[in-house]
């Protein structure tokens, strides 16, 4: 991402509101989807790379 971020300033200068391009803002959103997804999956059972590699092998797959 190449965010290059306008800000909107209020009266006092405080920044109230920012603008980013269409892109930036789609990436940020698929990031957030990304972020979502691993904390749903945080409590999971995880496989051992070695064990999906010999499962893997055993279907021929590999």
């Amino acid at each position: 991402m190449n965010a290059q971020p306008q800000f909107i300033t209020n009266a006092d200068g405080e920044k109230i509101s920012v603008v980013l391009s269409l892109a930036d803002y789609q990436e940020l959103l698929d990031d957030l989807e990304d972020l979502a997804a691993i904390a749903e999956r945080k409590d999971e059972a995880v496989t051992p790379w070695q064990q999906v590699k010999e499962e893997l092998a055993s279907n021929g797959l590999l």
